[in-house]
């Protein structure tokens, strides 16, 4: 069960500040698996007549949180509506968090202090925050503990070390508010991307489903009294149309050489400028399309392997967009492709309390610094949170019958280099997936050595026609017939045409 946290604030003034929490609540593993932030004012319309809906809202949830700054909030009567959803938590018994902006109590306009006042004669503790990265802080100490004290849920030493860690590394420049509208975002992949990880189902597609999932997942802000979304740093990243418009460091600059070193007329170059996920699938084509893809034949069938595997391709450019430094605006992430290895440099170190020894030994619990960014690609299962993407990617090169990743600094870069195969490419290995789906013994057994001869002719991508066949073994026309009708009964070929332009290519199944 996922406990639902209403989240109260008045709400012009503490937007950015309940998105904080929101975003905060999604991102960290432990408190995504037991949690569920609540907006208000993002939550779909109700068909039923209520005057007070979002006191019906917050009767749903399990937890409350109030953020207090100067405002009191317009009134609903003779109190603010964020002042009835106080009464009504205490009503339900809810445990309650209370969070104040600011040490000036003064400034506060009189009601905010009296309400103020009232919440600290109920006996509620309070803490203070000055910013949202303090904030985030506060909260997720908050939240550990009523969900060990209301409901009996302890992260473990990993979690609780791990989450803290993001914490203290998280970089701001996610959180950075744009005046950039949600519809000059990739409207298409985020539609594809929430419906792919469950947040909406396809049949309840609208427009304030899909805004309103993405604000909760720190894309966008919304500014109050008003229709309008905009993106958050994070969002201009994972879902910008051309990311490096709003900010020119946003962009992959890929390079593939002839030789083993840089020189200054590359074979293929390429800037890539797109939404992430598509930016990940963009670096994978641009390696694949500047490496040799050496072909295997295994019994009968042709195979035709990539130089280098797509999973260590994968993982290599998606840490790298996930865990760079943003606040750096002076570099980019570069893709090197060069004829002995592939290196795919990501601005800034490792952030604290990662190192590069650590990463090396493969010692180390997750840590992000841009955590909506690496939950975001997480959640396309582009990535582990847990902290074995760099096993993984050693895994992946190994077993591609290539030497494993080598990680290190370089004039403030954090490093991948994948080796390639160099003058020996016989000793990349078959991957386990391409071995599946191969034609099996038993099928090859029903085969004379003609009809074998004539699959190992398809497997080379040529096609074969009775014609053909009448003339390459010295056959009858019924013979042909007889032999395209095994290829065909065993699922080995598919027949193309009708009449003279009949001829047969191999299955589509085989074709790899």
């Amino acid at each position: 069960m996922k406990y639902k946290i209403f989240i109260s604030s008045v709400q012009k003034e503490m937007e950015h500040e309940r998105s904080t929490i929101s975003s905060l609540i999604t991102t960290d593993p432990f408190l995504n698996e037991h949690l569920i932030p609540v907006l208000f004012d993002k939550e779909p319309i109700s068909g039923r007549k209520t005057s007070k809906p979002y006191l019906d809202c917050l009767d749903s949830c399990q937890i409350y949180i109030l953020l207090i700054s100067k405002e009191y909030g317009k009134l609903q009567g003779s109190i603010s509506a964020t002042h009835l959803e106080y009464r009504r938590s205490q009503k339900n018994k809810l445990p309650t968090l209370i969070f104040v902006k600011g040490q000036d109590d003064e400034q506060r306009e009189t009601k905010t202090k009296k309400l103020f006042n009232k919440i600290k004669a109920d006996g509620y503790t309070y803490k203070r925050f000055y910013d949202r990265l303090d904030l985030r802080i506060e909260v997720r100490r908050a939240l550990i503990k009523v969900l060990e004290q209301e409901f009996g849920i302890v992260p473990t030493k990993n979690e609780s070390k791990s989450g803290a860690d993001t914490l203290e590394a998280t970089s701001p420049f996610e959180a950075k508010q744009t005046d950039i509208l949600w519809n000059q975002l990739d409207y298409d992949v985020a539609k594809e991307w929430l419906t792919k990880i469950d947040d909406v189902l396809k049949k309840k597609i609208r427009k304030d489903i899909i805004l309103n999932h993405l604000r909760t997942r720190g894309m966008l802000w919304h500014k109050q009294g008003t229709e309008d979304y905009f993106a958050l740093a994070a969002g201009i990243i994972f879902l910008g149309r051309n990311p490096s418009s709003v900010f020119p460091h946003c962009r992959i600059l890929a390079d593939a050489y002839r030789g083993q070193e840089t020189d200054p007329n590359p074979k293929d170059q390429s800037t890539i400028n797109a939404p992430a996920p598509v930016v990940v699938q963009a670096v994978i084509d641009f390696v694949n399309n500047n490496t040799r893809h050496p072909p295997r034949i295994v019994g009968l069938n042709r195979i035709v392997l990539n130089e280098y595997p797509v999973e260590a391709i994968r993982e290599a450019i998606v840490n790298a967009i996930a865990h760079r430094n943003y606040e750096d605006k002076s570099r980019t992430i570069m893709v090197e492709v060069f004829f002995n290895r592939v290196v795919i440099s990501s601005p800034g170190l490792p952030p604290r309390p990662l190192t590069l020894p650590k990463l090396r030994r493969g010692k180390y619990l997750p840590c992000s610094r841009n955590p909506v960014v690496a939950q975001s690609l997480a959640l396309l299962k582009l990535m582990e949170q847990r902290g074995s993407g760099l096993a993984r990617m050693k895994a992946a090169m190994l077993d591609h019958g290539l030497d494993p990743p080598v990680f290190d600094i370089i004039d403030g870069y954090f490093q991948v280099t994948l080796p390639g195969a160099g003058d020996n490419v016989d000793r990349l290995r078959i991957p386990e997936d391409k071995i599946k789906n191969l034609i099996s013994p038993s099928v090859e057994e029903r085969l004379n050595e003609r009809q074998k001869q004539m699959m190992v002719i398809l497997i080379q991508g040529e096609s074969l026609t009775s014609r053909k066949c009448e003339k390459l073994f010295g056959v009858s026309r019924p013979i042909s017939a007889s032999d395209f009708k095994v290829l065909v009964q065993t699922g080995i070929a598919r027949r193309v045409g009708q009449g003279r332009s009949t001829h047969y290519v191999l299955n589509s199944k085989h074709n790899r």
